[in-house]
């Protein structure tokens, strides 16, 4: 090529959709603008499989080792140089790069789903089989009776800012027993939302009736679920239900989030 070009390695959930769709809106901003050749144009790999054989044409693995991960490469390979190579091994486990998540393929992560009091006494073998259908496992589950602080801090931060809408939602979820398990998938925090849905059950049904809370739900207020919001969210629900630990053989994120 006369010119020359950038090439770039990106990472974000839901990848390829996310940059298919950002794409097709600049190009289309920039076929308004020019029908010529002046602007940049840009071409991305359409799966993981090829993506990785394009990786390894332009990137070495200490190219693709990012954030922390890059001071642990390096400290790695300086203590392979400076001790020996069993030493340097030991940090292998905190040095994966992009091409190990390229090869490894999706992780699984975990995730904290609750059913209010009322709700799963009723529908839990549903509930239990749609999870099944939807590739989760349950890998933690425990009944409980929530403390006021408990179910104060499930809730999202609009609704804290409104003290008779805490005292309504801490009422319900302090009314009986609910049911909390933590749930394992690739992609798990999205997935769970995806299916719960909006907080509105009213909303959820326009969206769509499939919705659990559409499906489950009566109000903002007993909407049937509670499910963690974000990753970080995961983590700290998951240690705040399940401190024993989970059965799975291992659940090496929130491990990680530990240390």
């Amino acid at each position: 090529m006369s010119n020359p070009v950038l090439v770039c390695a990106l990472r974000g959930i839901d990848a390829f959709r996310a940059l298919g769709a950002a794409l097709k809106g600049w190009t289309q901003g920039r076929d308004r603008l020019s029908t010529g050749d002046s602007l940049p144009q840009a071409l991305m790999a359409l799966t993981p499989e090829v993506t990785f054989r394009q990786a390894i044409l332009f990137f070495t693995e200490a190219d693709l080792v990012t954030g922390k991960a890059r001071f642990y490469y390096c400290l790695r390979k300086l203590t392979q140089i400076c001790f020996s190579p069993s030493v340097g091994e030991s940090w292998r486990c905190r040095a994966e790069s992009l091409f190990s998540y390229l090869q490894a393929g999706a992780q699984l992560l975990c995730t904290v789903l609750l059913i209010k009091p009322g709700v799963w006494s009723r529908r839990l073998p549903r509930i239990l089989r749609d999870l099944h259908l939807e590739k989760f496992s349950v890998v933690g589950m425990k009944h409980l009776d929530l403390e006021a602080a408990a179910a104060s801090a499930l809730l999202p931060c609009e609704v804290q800012q409104d003290p008779a809408a805490v005292e309504a939602h801490c009422t319900y979820l302090t009314s009986g027993t609910a049911l909390v398990l933590c749930l394992q998938r690739p992609n798990a925090v999205k997935k769970l939302m995806d299916l719960l849905g909006p907080e509105d059950p009213q909303l959820a049904q326009a969206l769509d009736p499939c919705l659990w809370r559409a499906q489950y739900g009566t109000s903002t207020v007993q909407n049937g679920f509670y499910g963690s919001r974000s990753y970080p969210m995961a983590v700290r629900d998951v240690k705040l239900f399940f401190p024993e630990g989970l059965c799975c053989a291992q659940c090496q994120t929130v491990q990680e989030q530990e240390v």
